[in-house]
């Protein structure tokens, strides 16, 4: 342990000691804006004219060109959907030259195609097991009611697995929901879906950016061992008042952003705000809308609400503080009761330093998620987690290379309660610490792109070091075809609390650090109370012509060790029951997983019509020790398919369609019941011949059998009427599952109760922005 202290001591040093260079040559940097509201213009082309020299702006605006010689430059930015700029700029001697630029948009949209510079960035960025949303692709995805919405969107993804339209949670490439980190702002959010599997927490027009890696993410990231969503919102409109006011059968919204201090081109700092208010009626509306789902109409509600102030420096830096509330209810009438509240607050800044060509960023927040259901009769189920998280980043750039390092330090307290199907309390309540740093070096020798990472994470609270190295690689074999592959090592501490009893799982719980953990798995020792996987995963990106691409990945994840809750803990771990096996004993088991597939996507864009096809081949594997079974969110098969194409004179008609197939999810038969009495009330004095005993359940063979193929038709239509030069009115019509397909939602093995997904369910809302 000595040894690992001095290694991790030493690494912190190091990098921590790098952030003092100096930059050595001659650096032009600065923000690119949108002039019209002053946010940052994201993914846009900043380069010196006439030269080799630029780079593409980050999700801050930011841009960094290196090793410039002396002389008179052209510097020009340029955009989709922007006109062009330029500015002088003179080069004298060694310096840190500032430039902020403001990008006016264009008059008329040009019908022809533009290479992106998301797609110029794609050969010099490794981009393995990525995507990079922003609201124009989520917009794209057909519109459930007023709003466009990112779970809408997370559903298409190649790799993603959507367990159901209602109580549904993301399973990507093989991961749980537990295992996959969502990030806004710089904050941890615990559950990020509305129990109506058609909305996220998330607006998406406060939207500026959304990073989704599902497998081989580097070492920035840590705490998870699957997937990593990172999102940003954006910081308000700098420039005047604005906002947008929606609403539709589902829900209504209000959104409110404007300067506090109005952004001025010739210097100084500025200020903004921006609000959104989400709520959702749907319980009360579909009584009188959807008559023939049933008398009670469908149980949903929720309300999301999200404030953000930016404080902005003449050179660019900016601090931005934030906070959110949201809240779910559902209440199947006899049947379940499920709510939760999640809120948060925070802040994170970026600093320019003058004398530097380091740019340092950095975040704090809390936040805290209760969830409570209960089914029947039975005693509830509870789940809290809260906890904060604080971090600081330096990055250095050296041409088409950068360096990017720091540390994070986080800390959470879980506590769970539950009684298992015996009537026995099983509850834990933790608290636990981490510290990771983390060092990225990605550079490009000719064609081949390197981006390799490390991460050291320690867990206070268990004692334990994780190094974990990763590594990507890109390999441009021409303009239009490009081979990558990534891997890497990954581990967590925080763990899930689900029933694998269930059907299909509604609630979702959250443990952390097991200490009661079974001591051997497979007759070897176990060594560790973490969670660990391997990702290795390889692909090809070919870009068919300038309006096609395709892009195939292969995947593994091996999920060496897993830990979850003993849910046939029968005695407790004491000394009389020293020789009863750890499996009816122990608060925590151990297992083994491995996911595997391919996914593959097609996509064509070109004016007025686009068409993204996916399918996903997925194996999802589990081993307890004593028996291998498939998880419940195997799924073999997975396709989408979304069209969107405009029409219209001015082009403000737009039709959506998407289209998902998804081969059955295991799951374990009933065979049969008896009555069980637990002797718990007058123990061996109970009269068994008169008293009054449970249901219990005789399960089958662990997930042996397939549910029923998921299938379902969503589309939309949109029309646009421009009322003024910031002012927009839209109206969408849209239904979902067009077709009434009934695929299977929750089962209720004491009353023997099949709930469908949602039927056939037409929607019409209307939006306007000013």
């Amino acid at each position: 342990m000595y040894l690992k202290n001095k290694i991790f001591s030493a690494f912190l040093i190091l990098i921590l000691g790098t952030q003092l260079t100096k930059a050595q040559t001659t650096t032009i940097r600065g923000f690119v804006y949108e002039k019209e509201t002053g946010e940052p213009a994201i993914f846009v082309n900043v380069y010196l004219k006439g030269t080799t020299l630029g780079v593409n702006t980050d999700i801050n605006g930011y841009y960094s060109i290196v090793k410039v010689p002396k002389g008179s430059y052209i510097l020009t930015a340029t955009g989709i959907g922007f006109d062009t700029i330029t500015q002088e700029v003179i080069v004298a001697e060694e310096e840190i030259i500032t430039r902020k630029l403001y990008l006016p948009k264009k008059a008329v949209t040009l019908q022809s195609v533009e290479i992106s510079a998301e797609r110029e960035a794609q050969k010099t960025e490794v981009k393995m097991s990525v995507a990079t949303l922003t609201p124009k692709d989520i917009k794209q995805i057909p519109t459930i009611g007023a709003d466009p919405d990112l779970v809408q969107y997370l559903q298409v993804l190649p790799g993603v697995v959507f367990s159901g339209d209602q109580g549904g949670q993301l399973y990507i490439r093989g991961g749980t929901p537990i295992q996959n980190k969502v990030l806004l702002d710089g904050m941890t959010i615990y559950n990020p879906f509305h129990s109506i599997g058609l909305f996220s927490v998330f607006d998406t027009d406060i939207m500026k950016n959304a990073d989704i890696y599902t497998g081989g993410f580097g070492g920035q990231f840590g705490g998870r061992i699957s997937s990593v969503m990172d999102i940003t919102t954006r910081d308000g409109n700098k420039k005047r008042f604005a906002g947008k006011v929606s609403t539709g059968t589902f829900q209504s919204k209000v959104l409110l952003e404007g300067p506090l201090a109005k952004q001025k081109e010739d210097g100084g700092g500025s200020a903004s705000f921006i609000v959104s208010l989400k709520n959702s009626y749907l319980n009360q509306s579909s009584k009188v809308i959807y008559k023939h789902v049933n008398e009670d109409g469908l149980p949903y509600s929720f309300n999301d609400v999200y404030a953000k102030v930016n404080l902005n420096g003449a050179n660019g830096s900016k601090v931005n503080f934030f906070g959110f509330n949201f809240t779910d209810k559902v209440n199947y009438t006899n049947q379940a009761k499920l709510n939760w509240e999640s809120t948060g607050f925070g802040s994170n800044f970026i600093l320019v330093p003058g004398s530097s060509a380091t740019l340092l960023d950095g975040n704090f927040a809390y936040s805290k998620y209760k969830i409570t259901q209960v089914e029947g009769d039975e005693k509830p189920r509870t789940s809290l987690v809260n906890g904060f998280n604080m971090g600081l980043g330096w990055t250095y750039f050296i041409g088409k290379n950068d360096i990017n390092y720091g540390f994070e330090i986080s800390g959470f307290k879980t506590d769970y309660t539950f009684y298992n199907y015996v009537n026995t309390k099983i509850s834990a309540v933790e608290n636990t610490t981490e510290l990771g740093v983390f060092f990225k070096y990605k550079f490009v020798v000719k064609k081949l792109v390197v981006d390799p990472s490390i991460r050291f994470q320690y867990y206070a609270s268990l004692n334990e070091f994780s190094p974990e190295p990763r590594l990507g690689l890109k390999y441009n074999i021409s303009d239009k075809i490009r081979l990558k592959a990534a891997g890497g090592l990954y581990a967590q501490n925080l763990l899930a609390a689900v029933s694998d009893r269930d059907v299909v799982n509604l609630f979702y719980g959250f443990l952390s650090d097991p200490d009661n953990l079974q001591e051997e798995f497979k007759n070897r020792g176990v060594d560790s109370r973490l969670q660990h996987a391997k990702h290795i995963l390889a692909g090809v990106e070919y870009d068919v012509t300038k309006r096609i691409t395709f892009n195939a990945e292969a995947y593994m994840k091996d999920f060496n060790q897993l830990i979850n809750l003993n849910r046939d803990k029968i005695y407790p771990d004491d000394g009389v029951h020293r020789d009863e096996p750890d499996s009816i004993k122990k608060d925590f088991i151990i297992e083994r997983g491995l996911a595997q597939g391919a996914d593959f996507t097609l996509k064509y864009d070109y004016r007025r019509l686009y068409v993204w096809l996916v399918y996903s081949l997925g194996f999802s594997t589990r081993d307890n020790g004593n028996y291998e079974y498939y998880p419940h969110f195997d799924r073999r098969h997975n396709v989408n398919v979304v069209v969107t194409y405009k029409f219209g004179k001015k082009n403000d008609w737009e039709a959506d369609m998407r289209w998902n197939y998804g081969s059955g999810f295991p799951f374990t038969q009933t065979q049969g019941y008896y009555p069980y009495l637990n002797f718990q009330s007058g123990g061996l004095q109970t009269n068994y011949t008169t008293s009054n005993g449970q249901i219990g359940i005789i399960y089958g063979d662990y997930n042996q059998k397939r549910l029923p193929d998921y299938h379902r038709l969503d589309f939309s239509v949109k029309k646009n009427f421009y009322v003024g030069k910031n002012s927009e009115i839209q109206v969408v019509a849209s239904v979902v599952n067009a077709y009434d397909r009934e695929n299977i939602f929750y089962f209720d093995r004491v009353r023997y109760r099949r709930i469908n997904q949602l039927p056939i369910l037409p929607s019409i809302g209307a939006n306007m922005t000013f």
